[in-house]
């Protein structure tokens, strides 16, 4: 198994530098590919990615002299990259989906995100430093905290910073959870995440708390000069690029704010439940109600699962994923009698035949938690110790249902 571990480079301005070539170099590879595979398929030969890697690198040396500056996986590797981009393609094609992937496109600079590939074989990591081919040690802002092979390394740059994602195969396996307990997760549009023991995980909401600042900033955008002269587009105004830079700033300070907060909740479920049950949610479904799309989009539903299980398959914890229709809203967790209709508005499960009483995001995790098939499981935490192990992660949590113990049995 392999892991990506990303640090924050801190370069100088020569390096800084070397960046933007590669960068460019790869973007130059990738858009004479694109247009030499299409000239190909045009004149019916049947193009490939090494054939145009080995087109490339025998007329790039005399048209392309610059590209021996930086690194060779520069101008090497986006060949690769568009032989698995045009195979994707040609796949959805004869695919029955309705989810098709689109056809390589050109890349535009100052549009795309700047980025090249360096391979294992040229990357060597020496305490808080990196080698980069034909510049030499970069600074990180931290140690790799992963030991084990650099299979291969990317630097990109996001708004101003420039960051590595090196991808390691570790020597050491990650612990797995000690824990035996199980619990349901009922992801919702009012709190992040509903645990089965009536614990609620609320989120930050970062779009919606930075919303009025973004519109402002970016109507002030609008409104700017784009080029500092009329007709030229190649130079633009100091002033644009000033505020389109506090606007990207704000953009990834959001993105960071909500990943934060993901990760930080998925790791506490997997360092604390050996059992984990979740909803498959149908997201695109749920985009479509114009109403809760924007709350559905700062939640990022989608990438609380891929988080989930990557870092359960790491700690060997056993997630159950429900069917997107099994009812756990509408199913009562007491006697199992199923609501006909349930409206969202609705915010406490009233059973008609049992007479019980229940938030109903907390009724839909005890559902969900019913699911995980184990052994009969009791969990001792105290509402005061599970409160303090959110609160050291920094997370905003709310008790729904006050108990002396929590004290959740389950029957497999």
């Amino acid at each position: 198994m392999s892991i990506s571990h990303k640090i924050k480079l801190i370069p100088n301005n020569k390096q800084i530098t070397y960046f933007q070539k590669a960068c460019g170099i790869s973007r130059l590879a990738w858009n004479w590919g694109v247009a030499k595979w299409e000239e190909w398929y045009k004149e019916g030969k049947n193009p490939s990615g090494m054939a145009l890697k080995k087109e490339f690198n025998s007329i790039k040396k005399e048209l392309f002299p610059f590209t021996y500056e930086v690194t060779k996986y520069a101008c090497q590797q986006p060949f690769i990259q568009l032989q698995e981009a045009y195979n994707k393609y040609f796949k959805s094609l004869k695919s029955k989906s309705k989810l098709k992937v689109g056809r390589p496109k050109f890349k535009k600079k100052g549009k795309s995100k700047d980025s090249f590939y360096i391979g294992g074989d040229q990357v060597i990591v020496k305490d808080r430093k990196v080698k980069i081919p034909n510049l030499g040690y970069v600074r990180l802002t931290e140690e790799v905290r992963f030991k084990g092979k650099i299979l291969n390394a990317t630097i990109s740059r996001e708004v101003d910073n420039w960051f590595i994602s090196f991808t390691i195969e570790p020597i050491i396996n990650f612990l797995p959870c000690k824990s035996q307990a199980s619990v349901g997760v009922d992801l919702g549009s009012k709190s992040l995440a509903t645990l089965s023991n009536g614990i609620s995980i609320k989120s930050p909401k970062p779009l919606k708390n930075n919303l009025r600042r973004l519109k402002r900033l970016s109507r002030k955008l609008s409104k700017k000069q784009h080029s500092r002269f009329k007709g030229d587009k190649t130079q633009k105004s100091k002033n644009y690029e000033k505020l389109s830079l506090k606007l990207s700033k704000l953009h990834q300070k959001i993105a960071n704010i909500r990943k934060d907060t993901l990760h930080k909740v998925t790791t506490f479920l997997t360092n604390n439940f050996k059992y984990i049950a979740i909803e498959d949610l149908n997201i695109k479904g749920m985009m479509s109600n114009s109403k809760l799309s924007r709350t559905i989009s700062d939640l990022g539903f989608y990438e609380f699962k891929r988080q989930l299980l990557y870092k359960s398959e790491q700690k060997q914890n056993i997630v159950t994923i429900a069917d997107r229709f099994y009812p756990s809203s509408k199913t009562c967790s007491r006697c199992g009698c199923i609501k006909d209709s349930l409206k969202l508005s609705e915010r406490t499960y009233v059973c008609y035949w049992c007479d019980l009483k229940i938030d109903r995001d907390v009724n839909a995790s005890i559902n969900l938690n019913n699911l995980n098939k184990i052994p009969q499981v009791l969990w001792e935490f105290t509402d005061s110790e599970m409160t303090a192990m959110l609160n050291r992660q920094g997370l905003i949590t709310s008790i729904v249902e006050q108990s002396s113990k929590h004290q959740i049995s389950k029957f497999g």
